[in-house]
């Protein structure tokens, strides 16, 4: 048998050498985004087929034994513009339409620690998410939302303890206990120092938040997760799949190092890390890349970590589908890509997902963009057939194949960094955003020269577009949250306020202290974030650059 499976394909390498000469490739050398070559052919020699099964170690093959067969993905869309009241709306609405989780979208000035009535907010008060200043704001936020029975994803970083407190108050308020919250907080900062630059505080008080979280959560909010690793924005910056991958397990390590050093067992906390990646258009490499990372994670965990309980070797991860890949010209187009993206996520094992809309390329959704955004993923759950069976993919010779050789080179990249020390050391260097620089510069090289086509944008343009409708966010909308600060302020106790934010000054002094508490104090009090986090710029400085 094995003699004349090689005279086949002797014979049909012959065959394919007539046909390049008839008909020569399109292109020199095929390859992914992450530069893998990939062949004419791929089959039983070219990767391991000892794949194990979904639900057991190493999980390659997904984290539950029958995936989306019990459940669905959650559909978590995205959103956040102008006020909280304007933004609970756009909440309320995805929910009626289906959506199964919320994930909100903070304006600039909350995610950098200033109230909306900071000079430094000054033009960008809900512009790119909303603007949250009090514990009041929040509550217009989640109004008629019931928290036992949503899970909320709040992407924010540095300032992650004090919405996640918000949240928190939020929850005492409709009667809801912590213990029954569910969500995610991004809270990743080693991604804004590497890629996305909404860092308040220095590295060490900022990892010391981060430990006191994951402390506090371990005790009042045990279904909540704590962070959200996040490779996202490593790949908006400019990384390829590879570079995604790798850097976002690196810092997902510096986490689980920093929480160890701080007294944490490792399998007290593990269980609430989460991941955030991105989804792309190469579409067989964006599948291999989530397999791949759910295997290094596994290993890592159990192998390196030596962690006891398995849910603390699963690597759990939300989708976004890429922003950066989106064109302004043509936006239309950006349907199908994002439908691509979306099925590579679901085929990839994600545990939640969100869908970018066509026109982000040029604004805020508009409210049909959204909802076209979410008929893709229900289109894909329920009229596609491809959630009815596990892995559908696994065992494809490619598809091994590449989850193999993405495998291998993301553990060439954790090596590296290993060499620096650490992932903190390695982005203290500039190695990791040097990479991200380089890969960036060469992927536009490629877009400029049309070696790398994109539809709309560089091949099959049009010489007159017709321009979208788009969302504005209304000017007056600032000059009213600084009024509603203003109300908040009068109302308020001061002296209880004055007191919570001393309070809070003496412990951060004392790094021996679970700052959690006092901050939740505080807001309670309806202090404002800036109010907070200018007593923790106070002591702990700010970050200028490494």
């Amino acid at each position: 048998m094995p003699e004349k499976h090689e005279s086949e394909k002797t014979k049909w390498i012959k065959d394919v050498e007539k046909t390049l000469k008839r008909f020569p490739e399109r292109k020199e050398t095929f390859h992914t985004s992450s530069e893998i070559t990939v062949d004419y052919l791929y089959g039983t020699e070219d990767a391991n087929y000892n794949l194990g099964y979904p639900g057991q170690y190493p999980y390659l093959r997904g984290i539950q034994p029958t995936m989306y067969r019990s459940r669905l993905w959650t559909m978590r869309q995205y959103a956040g513009f102008g006020s909280a009241s304007e933004t609970n709306k756009r909440f309320r609405y995805l929910l009626e339409q289906g959506q199964t989780g919320l994930s909100v979208a903070f304006d600039l000035p909350t995610q950098i620690g200033y109230d909306s009535d900071d000079v430094m907010s000054e033009g960008e008060v809900g512009k790119v998410g909303v603007a949250i200043d009090t514990l009041a704001d929040m509550e217009n936020l989640l109004d008629q939302i019931p928290l036992d029975k949503v899970s909320t994803s709040m992407t924010i970083n540095a300032p992650a303890a004090i919405l996640l407190c918000m949240y928190i108050a939020v929850g005492e308020k409709q009667g809801v206990s912590s213990e029954k919250l569910t969500g995610t907080i991004q809270n990743d900062i080693l991604k804004e120092y590497i890629a996305r630059g909404t860092y308040i505080f220095p590295p060490k008080p900022s990892m010391r938040l981060i430990t006191d979280i994951f402390a506090y959560c371990q005790e009042h909010l045990p279904k909540f997760n704590t962070i959200s690793i996040s490779g996202y924005h490593i790949r908006e910056a400019g990384s390829n799949a590879v570079q995604e991958a790798a850097f976002t397990i690196a810092n997902g390590m510096a986490y689980v190092d920093a929480a160890i050093a701080s007294g944490l067992d490792v399998d007290t906390f593990a269980p609430r890390l989460a991941f955030f990646f991105n989804a792309h258009n190469n579409f067989f490499e964006e599948i291999a890349k989530f397999r791949a990372a759910r295997r290094i994670w596994a290993k890592i965990m159990k192998e390196h970590y030596e962690a006891k309980e398995p849910k603390s070797w699963k690597l759990r991860f939300h989708t976004q589908t890429g922003g950066s890949t989106l064109t302004a010209q043509q936006p239309d187009n950006n349907i199908v890509r994002v439908t691509m993206q979306a099925l590579a996520a679901v085929l990839g094992g994600t545990q939640s997902l969100h869908t970018n809309s066509r026109d982000e390329a040029l604004s805020l959704p508009t409210e049909e963009s959204a909802r076209i955004a979410l008929r893709t993923q229900q289109i894909i759950a329920h009229e596609s057939g491809v959630a009815d069976t596990v892995d559908p993919l696994g065992g494809s010779y490619y598809v091994e194949a590449l989850t193999d050789e993405l495998e291998a080179k993301v553990m060439d990249y954790l090596e590296r960094i290993k060499e620096f020390g650490g992932a903190v050391q390695a982005i203290e260097e500039g190695y990791m955003q040097r990479e991200i620089h380089h890969n960036a510069y060469e992927t536009q090289k490629r877009i400029e020269s049309e070696e790398e086509i994109i539809v709309g944008l560089n091949q099959f343009k049009l010489e007159e577009e017709v321009n979208p409708d788009l969302l504005k966010v209304d000017e007056a909308l600032e000059k009213a949250q600084i009024n509603n600060l203003h109300k908040v302020r009068k109302k308020r106790n001061q002296e209880a306020v004055d007191q919570k934010l001393e309070a809070l000054r003496r412990v951060a002094i004392d790094e021996e202290a679970n700052l959690i508490p006092y901050i939740l104090d505080a807001v309670k009090a309806y202090a404002s974030i800036g109010e907070i986090c200018n007593v923790l710029r106070d002591e702990f400085g700010e970050y200028t650059g490494f």
